[in-house]
């Protein structure tokens, strides 16, 4: 599985030798799971090394203690003495519809609104259920999408294989690079201790794959901005997420705002961005346009269902990819999922990753990227491990919902001690 995410992050970049890094630690972890999300931090540690290596000419030795991938998969922070604010909005949850399941996510103020403007007059979950036990499931899936809001029917592994979504990722690479040709980069980095000081990185990440992204990149030592709109809250997730980082608002719909993001993606060595396919292009800043405006950015976006029709502009999270696809099942009137949001976390290792390599492309002249990580290979990776046995569901269920992602890097061609990180995931010697 390592290996296999390796040579999707290194396709365009030159590599004699991906096993720099080793796993250690394995008290009690996660069957499943856990290999998806240990290896996915092993090719972001890796690809740290290589440039470490390329950029300092130093390498670092790294290890991956696997305990601790799901120790802060399930949570990083432990809190004592109080309690972190609930990450799930009281709509959000599996109901049984009248021929099936549909899980509804509802976290977001206003993906709630639109999903109860769907179903009428309820004022509690009780209520909903009442008048989702009524409905088809795709037809309501269908209807709260339409709405502006986000569900997803549980469907099983073979259904999700001929839908027409299913059936259209399964075409595409794990990770599409695109190279256009640029002038030189303009970030000049200090130190292998802290390999990323000096690095802007500009953060339009929401929830928890993007930021687990931006995060490793803080943790290098970039300096990570992130922008989120006003008044956006995402409860205790965000004393997880925004670790490292410095925060500020834009409402993106106010022309001036937009000029002030525009004058940050002037000056940013990296952009990631979670908004859907279209979104960016709304605002006037298509790939050319972003192009025109810094021509060495490095621009990675992560978009829950691909870019691929029908689903391309589908608002997604991972619980509804789980269900979408066939990860989560029902057993005995129960619907499960993973653990915990594995390919969420999986997915921000891997972004992190792609942009360790752009960054390792860049120094070397090798081009400006737009690279691709399509999110069903998540669950290529994961199915790898369940093909004969189910998901393990053993013990306390973390019901997951939060951003199931594609990744896409564009960068630009140029012409012309000790250090501990990832939240104590990996310790890099010289």
């Amino acid at each position: 599985m390592y290996k296999s995410m390796m040579q999707a992050v290194c396709s365009e970049t030159d590599v004699s030798d991906i096993d720099l890094s080793m796993f250690v630690g394995a008290e009690e972890p996660l069957h499943g799971v856990n290999e998806l999300a240990a290896a996915s931090v092993r090719a972001a540690v890796s690809s740290t090394q290589m440039f470490i290596q390329e950029y300092f000419g130093t390498r670092p030795s790294a290890r991956i203690d696997r305990t601790l991938v799901d120790r802060w998969c399930v949570s990083s922070v432990m809190p004592t003495g109080w309690r972190l604010p609930s990450e799930w909005d009281e709509f959000a949850k599996d109901y049984q519809a009248r021929d099936g399941w549909i899980r509804l996510h509802t976290n977001a103020s206003h993906h709630r609104d639109c999903a109860l403007s769907v179903l009428g007059d309820v004022s509690t979950p009780e209520e909903a259920a009442e008048v989702i036990a009524n409905w088809n499931s795709a037809e309501l899936e269908s209807a709260i999408v339409n709405a502006g809001g986000c569900a997803a029917v549980l469907r099983n592994r073979q259904e999700w294989q001929s839908h027409p979504q299913g059936i259209a990722v399964a075409q595409e690479p794990i990770v599409h690079w695109d190279i256009t040709q640029s002038s030189s980069h303009h970030w000049k980095l200090h130190s292998s201790e802290r390999p990323l000081s000096g690095l802007r990185v500009l953060d339009l990440t929401r929830v928890i794959a993007g930021p687990v992204a931006t995060r490793f990149l803080a943790n290098l030592g970039a300096d990570v901005l992130r922008i989120d709109p006003p008044h956006w809250d995402e409860g205790g997730n965000t004393i997880d997420m925004a670790v490292g980082k410095t925060c500020a608002g834009l409402n993106l719909r106010e022309a001036e705002d937009l000029s002030t993001l525009i004058e940050l993606i002037k000056s940013a060595h990296v952009l990631v961005h979670g908004y859907r396919k279209d979104a960016l292009s709304r605002l006037g800043l298509t790939k050319s346009r972003l192009s025109e405006l810094n021509p060495a950015l490095i621009s990675v976006g992560v978009n829950a269902y691909g870019a691929t029709e029908p689903w391309q502009n589908r608002r997604g999270f991972d619980s509804l990819v789980q269900r979408s696809s066939g990860v989560a099942m029902e057993k005995s009137g129960i619907v499960t999922a993973l653990p915990y949001q594995a390919l969420d976390h999986s997915t921000g290792y891997l972004t992190a990753a792609t942009v360790m390599q752009a960054l390792r492309l860049q120094h070397a002249g090798g081009g400006a990227a737009s690279a691709i990580y399509r999110w069903r290979d998540r669950l290529r990776f994961y199915w790898m491990l369940t093909l004969t046995t189910p998901p393990c569901l053993k013990g306390s269920l973390i019901k997951m919902a939060l951003v199931f992602m594609r990744i896409i890097v564009t960068m630009n061609k140029p012409i012309g001690g000790q250090y501990l990180g990832c939240l104590c995931l990996m310790k890099l010697k010289a």
